[in-house]
């Protein structure tokens, strides 16, 4: 990472309040393909690590795109994700360093394909990363999951170890409606499994101001979520598409594209209702 970019995104937030609370674990989640999961996964772990937290992104959609887009080369993927969830190897030794400072990478491989069938027959088949988490040494500030789009069993095991869930939500019609499955499933995890989760809120992606659908659809989201819903809105941007290819997050590859600075500021939103929710519950910063 250069250094203008960490002078660009360092004032968002003081220095003291880095790297001095619980671990925060964060499913970036929805059963919906092609809203922007993975491209929000890998830019707010990118600008969370350039203001100086320690970030570990854990990839667990079959496809591998976080761990592409963070540079991981498909070659060098011999511990990961799969091996994880199977007891092969411990979090910490699956762990890579990506290009961007203090952001960490459990990739995806192919094996990871064959996770959903095999752990069917598992025993504690939904908190196999929850376990693997909880002896880890690595000292995170944020774990972020990237999600496959669908609710199973991988998608349950983030949920299962998480604190929170972050929705990326396209802005058009049938977004809508895998949103409101996704609350449900929130709820029966919250109820069976994990007494913690909560819903964080709803980034809303790929909007267009030039179209009347993007402004209904947020418009509706807003009314039925409110504050839950992040002032933060991502707009559809090309420098974000061709990030990926050169296996660099957006606000690397062009943190003055208005894509990366949508990135750099949902990450402020997510710190500001961090501070305001340790405030709340009287934990210190």
């Amino acid at each position: 990472m250069n250094q203008s970019l960490q002078k660009e995104i360092f004032p968002l937030v003081p220095l003291g309040e880095s790297g001095t609370f619980q671990t925060r674990i964060i499913s970036v989640s929805n059963q919906k393909g092609g809203v922007g999961k993975t491209t929000t996964t890998i830019n707010l772990s990118t600008a969370l690590a350039a203001v100086g937290k320690k970030v570990l992104v854990v990839d667990l959609d079959p496809q591998g795109n976080a761990s592409t887009g963070l540079g991981i080369d498909r070659a060098n993927r011999t511990n990961g994700t799969y091996e994880v969830l199977f007891g092969e190897c411990e979090i910490d030794q699956a762990a890579s360093s990506s290009r961007v400072p203090n952001l960490f990478v459990i990739p995806a491989s192919i094996h990871l394909s064959g996770a959903e069938i095999e752990l069917v027959d598992a025993r504690h088949r939904e908190s196999r990363m929850k376990e693997a988490l909880s002896k880890s040494c690595g000292g995170y500030d944020y774990v972020l999951f990237d999600c496959p789009p669908s609710l199973n069993l991988l998608t349950l095991n983030a949920l299962v170890a998480s604190d929170s869930v972050l929705v990326p939500l396209q802005c058009e019609f049938f977004a809508l409606e895998g949103l409101s499955h996704l609350v449900k499933t929130i709820e029966r995890v919250r109820a069976s499994f994990n007494d913690r989760l909560e819903l964080m809120g709803v980034v809303l992606t790929m909007y267009d101001r030039r179209n009347n659908l993007s402004t209904q659809v947020s418009d509706n989201v807003r009314a039925h979520f409110g504050d839950k819903v992040f002032e933060t809105v991502i707009p559809r941007n090309v420098r974000i598409s061709e990030a990926p290819s050169f296996g660099l997050p957006a606000i690397v590859y062009d943190m003055k594209c208005n894509g990366s600075q949508a990135y750099i500021q949902l990450a402020k939103e997510l710190l500001k209702r961090e501070k305001a929710l340790k405030s709340k519950r009287g934990i210190a910063a």
